[in-house]
């Protein structure tokens, strides 16, 4: 099986990001990683092709996945026959927010 082109629109430090890239790694496929916070530059291309602001974004043979988690990437590319079903576990949770995002609502009504 050809492996596809992937490249990643993504954060350095994101539970969706490393949901992603577990993923990548789970079915050890090869991917570009660009970081849309320190390169700006990737950040618009990001954009530009999506329309919208929100990450992670995936292409996988010029098909764009926008505002995704690794779950949904997995089952894309399952759906797809880009990868085929195997028994390893992702080495990271696939569908995980940010930790800012995780965080309750500290509001406190009186």
């Amino acid at each position: 099986m050809d492996k596809p082109k992937i490249i990643a629109y993504m954060k350095p430090s994101c539970g969706w990001s490393e949901g992603v890239r577990a993923v990548m790694r789970k079915y050890d496929l090869p991917f570009e990683d660009r970081d849309i916070i320190n390169d700006p530059v990737q950040r618009q291309e990001m954009i530009q092709k999506t329309g919208q602001m929100l990450q992670p974004c995936v292409e996988i043979d010029g098909q764009m996945l926008a505002d995704v988690s690794g779950e949904e990437v997995e089952a894309y590319m399952l759906a797809n026959s880009i990868v085929e079903t195997n028994e390893r576990e992702a080495d990271a949770p696939i569908n995980q927010p940010c930790e800012n995002e995780m965080q309750g609502s500290d509001i406190t009504f009186r």
